[in-house]
C-alpha cells in the first residue's frame, strides 16, 4: 500500500514524495482513511511510528485556504508544539495553508501578528492559547478539526481544565475531534467520552518495544550509579546518546558530572531551562554539536530526533510506560539502537513493573572490566530459599 491509495490530496502527496516516503506506517495506514472520512478518532501508538503524519496528512487534505484557524492542535510542551508545527509546514508547503505556532516562554507580539495576518492551522500549548483568547487575537468559530495530542501528558501537567475550556470554545456541530493518548487512565476515559462522538479506536503495539532496539538492565550497587554511567559512556561506541533522569536537579547534576569527566559535548534539557536554551540544546543535538543530551521526560515523548544510537536510563522510570517511550528514542525508522538502564536494589519493583508491562524479561548485563562493589543484584541466580527445621513434635506416651 502506498500513500497514493489512501485518498490524500495532490499537494500533500507531492510533499510526501519530496520527503522520500513511499509506504505509510501502520498507524498512518489505519488512521488516514478514517480521518478523511470525517470520523472522530482515539489513537494510541508507540513512539516513533509516525503519529504526527497520521493526523497531519489527512487534515491538510481536508481543508482549503480560508485565512482563519480551521485546524487546531494542542500539545503539552513547547518542544512538541514546535515539532508538530514543522510537520504541518513540511507536508502543507504546496497547499498554500499557513501555520501559527503559539507557546509560552516567549513574547506574544509575533504570535499575535501571525494570527492577525491570517492562518489556517494553529499548533499551541493550552496556557498560551487561552492567553490569546483573552487578548482577542485567537478565535475558534471556524475550527473544523480539533487535535488533542499526548492527552495523558496534559493531564499529568495539570492542563486538563484549560483543555476542557478550549474544547468548549470550539464549535460542537460539525467538528471532528482527534484524540491521541499513550495511556487511558479513568480521568482521560471520562474526558474522551465527553468530547468525542462515536470515535474509532486505533491502537498500534502500544506496549511493545521496537524490534530494532536491544535493551538491558545493568545492576549495580547504589553507591556506584554515577561511576557505572561514566564507564558505560567510556566503553560504548556511540554516535549520540540520550540520558534520561527523573528530576530536573538530577539532569543538571548528571550533565555537570559528565562535563567534569572530560566530555564537553553534552547539554541538559528540562523545564527549568529557558525556552531559547532548550531549543538550542535540541537543535545542537540534532546537528551533532552535542553528542549527549541529558533530559527529563519532557523530551521522552513525541520529539523526533533521528539517529540516536543509544539511550541510557539513569534510573528505572517509575512509570512502566515511560520505559517504552524513552527507549523508543533509539531504533527509529528501522535503524538499530541500544538502550541501557542502570538498576539498583531500591528500583526492583519498578523493574518488575516494566517487565510485566512489556510482557518480557529484560536481560541483566555486566560491564566488562568494571570494578563492581558486591550487591545481591549481581548474583547470576536468585538466592535459594532458607529452609527452617521444624521443631520436634511431642512424643506420644
Amino acid at each position: 500500500m502506498g500513500f497514493d491509495t489512501l485518498g490524500l490530496s495532490a499537494p500533500v502527496l507531492e510533499a510526501i514524495g519530496e520527503s522520500g516516503y513511499t509506504t505509510p506506517t501502520p498507524i498512518q495506514a489505519q488512521a488516514i482513511p478514517v480521518i478523511l472520512d470525517g470520523k472522530d478518532v482515539i489513537g494510541a501508538s508507540q513512539t516513533g511510528t509516525g503519529k504526527t503524519a497520521a493526523f497531519a496528512l489527512p487534515t491538510l487534505s481536508k481543508i482549503e485556504k480560508l485565512g482563519k484557524p480551521q485546524i487546531l492542535v494542542l500539545e503539552p510542551t513547547r518542544e512538541l508544539a514546535h515539532q508538530v508545527a514543522e510537520q504541518f509546514e513540511k507536508y502543507g508547503k504546496h497547499t498554500g495553508l499557513k501555520v501559527a505556532l503559539l507557546y509560552g516562554g516567549v513574547g506574544l507580539g509575533k504570535q499575535s501578528d501571525a494570527l492577525t495576518a491570517g492562518v489556517d492551522i494553529v499548533v499551541a500549548t493550552p496556557g498560551r492559547l487561552v492567553d490569546h483568547f483573552y487578548r482577542a487575537t485567537m478565535r475558534f468559530g471556524e475550527v473544523k478539526v480539533l487535535i488533542l495530542d499526548e492527552v495523558d501528558r496534559m493531564l499529568d501537567m495539570g492542563f486538563l481544565p484549560q483543555v476542557r475550556k478550549i474544547v468548549n470554545l470550539c464549535p460542537w456541530d460539525g467538528r471532528q475531534t482527534l484524540f491521541f493518548s499513550a495511556t487511558m487512565p479513568p480521568a482521560i476515559q471520562t474526558f474522551a467520552q465527553w468530547c468525542l462522538t462515536d470515535p474509532v479506536s486505533i491502537e498500534i503495539a502500544r506496549r511493545a518495544v521496537a524490534s530494532t532496539v536491544t535493551h538491558a538492565f545493568y545492576p549495580v550497587a547504589m553507591d556506584q550509579r554515577d561511576e557505572l554511567l561514566l564507564a558505560l559512556l567510556k566503553e560504548t561506541d556511540y554516535h549520540s546518546v540520550m540520558i534520561f533522569t527523573r528530576t530536573r536537579k538530577e539532569a543538571d547534576e548528571v550533565t555537570n558530572m559528565i562535563k567534569e569527566s572530560g566530555q564537553k559535548k553534552v547539554a541538559a534539557m528540562h523545564s527549568d531551562i529557558s525556552q531559547v536554551d532548550r531549543m538550542k540544546a535540541l537543535a545542537g543535538f540534532k546537528a551533532g554539536d552535542y553528542e549527549i543530551l541529558v533530559a527529563t521526560d519532557v523530551a521522552a515523548r513525541g520529539i523526533d530526533i533521528s539517529g540516536v544510537s543509544h539511550v541510557i536510563n539513569y534510573r528505572v522510570p517509575e512509570n512502566a510506560e515511560d520505559y517504552v517511550h524513552r527507549i523508543g528514542r533509539t531504533g527509529r525508522a528501522e535503524a538499530e539502537g541500544d538502550a541501557f538502564t542502570i538498576l539498583t536494589a531500591d528500583e526492583l519493583d519498578y523493574a518488575k513493573s516494566v517487565e510485566v508491562f512489556i510482557d518480557q524479561t529484560i536481560a541483566r548485563k555486566k560491564l566488562e572490566n568494571f570494578s563492581y562493589i558486591y550487591t545481591a543484584l549481581l548474583d547470576d541466580s536468585p538466592p535459594k530459599p532458607i529452609r527452617r527445621k521444624k521443631p520436634p513434635g511431642k512424643k506420644r506416651r
